[in-house]
Parts: structure tokens; C-alpha cells; sequence
């Protein structure tokens, strides 16, 4: 079975390496590595972590944005494995600019219906930014960030409408960087639903066809979990 997959499927890791030197949300804890025993000493090598739940590539839920809202440790596992569709927002994506529900349509046009219980993926680009924080987070002299997301009209049509299970983009967040409200994310997750940012290589999938799989840890209480991201495809596609 692993040789049919081997030679038949395409692997793509859609999540960037986490290191100390990776771009945080302004007030966000820092990532830090610490060594804890070394071969010298202990005999083993390891080291101690601390990073923010919503560190790097990373999955959010409803806590995040509400109290009493699902915890990760409650998400069910069969959302994690999931058919995905990738609307490839390049050419329109710039600082501060939203996907309006007017885009999607032409999307389904040429690409089809989004299906029910499926995860969006937004291409825009901006991970070739990355882990340049300057230019990833667009941070202006007042502090206010700029880069591309999904306009809340659109996410309320996608979970409403449509029966998305989760939308996903290669910025730090769907709402877009100048979001005072961050009224996307609370639509979204309001709905049960979950939040994939800070993904790459989202321009090597095609609009439909592959499956993610979001090895997400399944935090007691958590409002997110740094992921390791992988989508698998039929080679070709």
C-alpha cells in the first residue's frame, strides 16, 4: 500500500518550519528553545519549548475569539482530514484587499460548486514574504498590519451557503491585517468552524483534487496548536 501511494500520490507540506526567528502576531509570545540535556551530559538530546498556541502554520478554533467557545481537544478528528478546494487569489491579493463573495462566484464558474464539508484554501502569495516580518505582517508606523484576507461577507456565504468545515490562507490571518474586529474569524469560528494561517506552497495545489491532512495536537483547553500541514494529491493533477 505505501509503494501505491509512494508512486502514485504527491505529498506537499504546506507548513513553515518553526524556529525562533518565525514573524509573530504583535503581542504574541515569542518562540523559544531552550536545551534541556545534551549527549555530553545526559546521554540524549532534548530541548524545552515555548511558543504561542497560534505560532507559525497553525489551526484555530472558537476559543480563541470567545469564552466557552470548542477547544481543540474537542475538535473531532474526521476534521482533520479533509477534501479541500484552493482558489488562487494571486493576481488580485494586495495589502488590505478582501475576497468578496463576487470572486468566489467565478471561481465555482470555472472550477464548480465548493463542496459541503470542505476546507477553502486562499492562494495569495504572501508566503514568499516570509519569515521576513516586515514584509509579511505590512506593520505601518501606527502598528497597523497590512496584507491580503477573506472579506466577512464571503466566510459568512462559505459557511452559510456553501458548508465549508474550514478556510485556510498564506498570510498571518483570514480577516486581513487591518481588521479591528476581526469579524471573519468570529463568523467562522462562531460556526464550529476552523482556521488555518500562515500556510505555504498553496500555489503547487490544484483548485480541486486534493485532501489535507492538519496534524494539530489536541491542546485540553487549547485555542489553537502550531500543525504540521500536508496535502496529498493524485501526481499529475
Amino acid at each position: 500500500m505505501l509503494g501505491h501511494v509512494d508512486s502514485d500520490m504527491e505529498i506537499v507540506d504546506l507548513t513553515h518550519p518553526v524556529s525562533p526567528a518565525v514573524p509573530h502576531w504583535p503581542g504574541d509570545p515569542p518562540t523559544c528553545f531552550e536545551d534541556w540535556a545534551a549527549m555530553s551530559g545526559q546521554g540524549f538530546f532534548l530541548r524545552r519549548l515555548s511558543l504561542g498556541e497560534h505560532t507559525g502554520t497553525h489551526i484555530g478554533v472558537a476559543a480563541h475569539l470567545r469564552d466557552g467557545g470548542l477547544t481543540l481537544e474537542s475538535l473531532p478528528a474526521d476534521r482533520l482530514i479533509r477534501p479541500a478546494v484552493v482558489v488562487d487569489w494571486r493576481a488580485g491579493a494586495s495589502p488590505d484587499a478582501l475576497l468578496t463573495p463576487a470572486e468566489l462566484y467565478r471561481w465555482e464558474e470555472e472550477h464548480g460548486r465548493v463542496p459541503a464539508g470542505s476546507v477553502l484554501l486562499l492562494c495569495t502569495g504572501w508566503s514568499r514574504f516570509w519569515p521576513d516580518a516586515g514584509r509579511y505582517l505590512g506593520a505601518d508606523a501606527a502598528g497597523v498590519l497590512h496584507f491580503p484576507g477573506i472579506s466577512p461577507e464571503a466566510v459568512r456565504w462559505l459557511v452559510e451557503e456553501r458548508g465549508v468545515l474550514g478556510l485556510g490562507i498564506d498570510t498571518a490571518g483570514i480577516d486581513g491585517g487591518a481588521s479591528q474586529t476581526l469579524e471573519a474569524n468570529r463568523i467562522l469560528l462562531d460556526n464550529g468552524r476552523f482556521h488555518l494561517e500562515n500556510l505555504t506552497n498553496l500555489e503547487r495545489l490544484p483548485a480541486r483534487g486534493a485532501w489535507l491532512f492538519i496534524g494539530a495536537l489536541p491542546l485540553v483547553g487549547g485555542s489553537g496548536s502550531p500543525a504540521r500541514v500536508l496535502a496529498w494529491l493524485p501526481k499529475g493533477t
